[in-house]
């Protein structure tokens, strides 16, 4: 599988702008500008988008962990975190709220400590990923 985005910016890095768009469609010309990533705007940034992408990577891999295990999940919900600082992407902190049916803490603990550290995008990730997990 590949799939893939086109960025494409104008001017400089301050006061120019761009926009993103995505091979499905989803994003399709979403304009991102320095405000917009670094103070507050009404547009997107990479990092919103980078914790989207490991929301719900790591969401989607600890529905399969759980269900290896033999529990289905009824929800799982995460929000991802992306702390960008001095120029890099330094954190990125999951939290994560789940309805499980017949799972017991300790389980569900070792089941999110494996989605966190295999789902795809934590193993993209070159960054201290920590992460909050409770049983709802």
């Amino acid at each position: 599988m590949s799939r893939h985005a086109t960025a494409l910016w104008h001017g400089t890095g301050k006061d120019g702008h761009g926009h993103m768009s995505t091979q499905s469609g989803v994003l399709k010309e979403t304009k991102y500008t320095y405000k917009d990533r670094f103070e507050e705007g009404p547009g997107t940034n990479p990092e919103e988008l980078i914790a989207a992408a490991h929301a719900g990577c790591f969401t989607m891999k600890l529905s399969f962990v759980l269900g290896e295990a033999g529990f289905t999940p009824d929800e799982i919900e995460t929000k991802c975190e992306i702390t960008l600082a001095s120029g890099a992407i330094t954190k990125s902190h999951l939290i994560v709220k789940a309805k499980v049916p017949g799972i017991d803490k300790q389980k569900f603990d070792e089941c999110a400590e494996n989605a966190k550290a295999n789902c795809p995008v934590s193993k993209l990730l070159n960054t201290d990923i920590s992460m909050e997990a409770s049983l709802a």
